[in-house]
């Protein structure tokens, strides 16, 4: 039975995400308008992000770094690619208690020009070369409209930003950390995602080009969901970043950055949760397995504790709900919060051996024998073919909502009756990409890598075609 508090996904899809977000108390709203306070429940699932990405990172040989969080007027306009594309959101900080400032601050909407400012002074050669670093922060960014997760004025993020001795090793580690962020979709948030590369239009301000990790949300809209930008030489120009090569001479460092952020969370609620609450895959569960006991008898509680200890030792996070509430209240909160397995341990199943698991992905109840359990290769097991059957159900999703399109008609057809990713043609003249944004927003979600032709016309005006793009409405 779906939960009360919670509005029906099919029905009204907006509604029921920020119903879900409120009832798994993931974050809630602040008294400064476009701002939220990520809560308990949201924050763990973030720091569960946070643990294994930088771990990966470190494991490449990255290390994290903190900047300032306020920027001078004069180094965020050194590139001016970039002022100008962030311009709209930038927030200034004008006074320092009630004294005017002599010149306006910035707070960070992205750190290049800090990265920058400090990298000019701290090398000198090719041997001090790669800088490899990266920094966890809030960044603001002044968002005309919000929605939990999904924007927000502030909002938490990794950002990577690394300088290089040749433009080979600096586009290496751009491909390579967008291989890092799909890793992390397919295989922890059970996300299937597609990459490829941004049209100049849709490209970072300022990057040579962009890279992208793009997920398609249940409802058939898109979600950007990680970038990595390669910026050769031009931010190095502009803010003096040279070092002497090999051969002694004075060239300019090649330069990446690479982020994605709590957005992810939006990302897991829309392809993964339904009508009774949040659903998360195993991997990136804060909280994996939770036992419930029924009843009063003493040996209940004692195996509930005894499981959860063996699970802890292995790995399994685990906690036994001991709270003094009804067993259907806490398989309901258990449900709402997205805990991956519930087990039932209850005097009456007891009296007969046995145990019961329920799946959350599926709501499937499942009796299991004591006899010869092994608590922890079961649960193991069972956490696996969970983590397994969400990817290939959202695959599947994104497959049923991933569609062809060879003019403009398909286009609108597509987009007024179900939206999805939609591949098609392309010229590459930004009229035509203007022009398909007219419908409902549409825009170009990624230029698909060495993809096949699936028409030789462009899809907008029929000229000879240069580049498969996947389009989309995005979040």
């Amino acid at each position: 039975m779906a939960n009360n508090a919670i509005t029906e996904r099919d029905k009204d899809f907006a509604q029921w995400y920020t119903d879900v977000v409120r009832a798994a108390k993931l974050c809630d709203y602040s008294s400064v308008k476009g701002f939220m306070v990520v809560e308990p429940n949201g924050y763990a699932i973030w720091e569960k992000m946070v643990s294994i990405l930088d771990k990966k990172f470190k494991e490449l040989g990255h290390v994290n770094v903190a900047m300032p969080v306020l920027i001078p007027e004069n180094l965020l306009k050194k590139e001016g690619e970039l002022v100008q594309g962030f311009a709209p959101e930038v927030a200034w900080v004008t006074h320092g208690g009630s004294k005017e400032l002599e010149e306006r601050l910035a707070f960070r909407p992205t750190s290049e020009t800090v990265f920058c400012d400090y990298y000019k002074d701290h090398i000198a050669s090719y041997r001090d070369l790669p800088k490899l670093y990266n920094q966890w922060c809030s960044v603001i960014r002044w968002e005309k409209e919000t929605r939990p997760f999904l924007r927000s004025r502030e909002f938490w993020w990794q950002e990577g930003h690394t300088i290089h001795a040749t433009e080979e090793e600096a586009k290496k580690e751009t491909d390579q950390m967008m291989e890092v962020y799909k890793w992390f979709h397919h295989e922890i948030l059970a996300i299937p995602s597609v990459t490829g590369v941004k049209t100049e239009k849709e490209k970072f301000a300022g990057a040579e080009y962009t890279l992208t990790n793009e997920a398609l949300m249940y409802n058939g809209v898109a979600l950007q969901s990680g970038t990595s930008h390669y910026f050769g030489q031009k931010f190095a120009e502009a803010y003096d970043v040279k070092f002497l090569n090999k051969e002694n001479k004075l060239e300019y460092v090649y330069q990446t950055s690479w982020g994605t952020t709590t957005r992810m969370i939006g990302g897991l609620i829309m392809v993964h949760s339904d009508d009774r609450g949040l659903v998360l895959p195993p991997r990136i569960a804060p909280k994996q397995v939770v036992l419930i006991p029924i009843g009063k008898d003493d040996r209940v509680f004692e195996l509930a504790e005894q499981y959860k200890q063996e699970l802890l030792k292995n790995d399994i996070t685990a906690y036994v709900d001991n709270t003094d509430k009804s067993p259907g209240f806490k398989f309901a909160e258990a449900e709402v919060n997205g805990i991956p397995v519930r087990i039932e341990v209850g005097a009456r199943d007891l009296a007969e051996n046995k145990i019961t698991f329920a799946r959350r992905d599926t709501g499937e109840k499942i009796q299991v024998s004591l006899d010869g359990l092994d608590i922890v290769k079961y649960t193991q097991d069972l956490l696996e073919t969970i983590q397994h059957d969400m990817y290939e159900k959202a695959k599947e999703r994104r497959d049923a909502l991933t569609f062809e399109a060879h003019n403009m008609e398909d286009m609108e057809r597509i987009l007024n009756t179900q939206p999805g990713f939609i591949h098609a043609m392309w010229c590459g003249d930004p009229e035509c990409e203007a022009k398909i944004k007219e419908i409902k927003g549409c825009k170009s979600r990624c230029i698909v890598p060495d993809g096949e032709k699936i028409d030789d016309k462009c899809v907008c005006c029929g000229k000879p075609a240069k580049e498969h793009v996947i389009w989309g409405i995005q979040y």
